[in-house]
């Protein structure tokens, strides 16, 4: 995949075309099974991407992915743009921009709601389902008779939709319920 990817971006990051520091962002909620679910971005736009912390002034570079023919570059440039509307230039790329019906759907899958509870770890960077966690804390599990070590990795967590402060994952083959303040990512 990263060969194709490589020769889709001609190296360059498919969002600010800068050429080092690549790596493969795959554009949920997409599976990542194909080239057309992923992106080829450079170490800082995927720094942002991941934390959310979005710097208005580097993603002046919307204005020419907005016009990529590769549908995951435009939907993740159009949620960029929805992240940055406040800031104004943003509003007229979203306004010349152009996505059929499906993409857009796509698009909109992946912006928060107003009202969506957002998971926080320890450090306040927000969790995603399919993310990996530690543990900055012994935990003693109950009902299960063990306790979970500080430093374990639990891969795969979910997110509970009802409560921002829980997540679940496996430790030690068994499936737990864990609070938000006792991992990090």
């Amino acid at each position: 995949m990263k060969k194709e990817l490589d020769k889709r971006s001609s190296g360059n990051c498919e969002l600010c075309g800068a050429n080092e520091d690549l790596s493969i962002f795959v554009v949920e909620p997409k599976s990542g099974d194909s080239v057309e679910d992923c992106i080829h971005i450079c170490s800082n736009c995927n720094g942002q991407l991941t934390s959310g912390d979005f710097k208005a002034n580097h993603w002046r570079c919307l204005n020419d992915s907005v016009w990529s023919e590769v549908d995951a570059v435009k939907v993740v440039a159009w949620r960029i743009l929805n992240q940055l509307k406040d800031a104004g230039w943003p509003n007229d790329l979203l306004d010349m921009m152009y996505m059929g019906e499906d993409v857009e759907a796509w698009a909109k899958k992946g912006l928060p709601s107003e009202d969506a509870i957002i998971h926080l770890d320890s450090n306040g960077v927000q969790l995603s389902a399919g993310d990996s966690v530690v543990l900055i804390k012994d935990l003693k599990v109950k009902g299960g008779n063990f306790t979970a070590k500080r430093g374990t990795a639990v891969r795969n967590i979910t997110l509970v939709h009802d409560n921002a402060e829980h997540i679940e994952g496996k430790v030690e083959g068994q499936r737990i319920v864990i609070l938000t303040q006792y991992v990090k990512k």
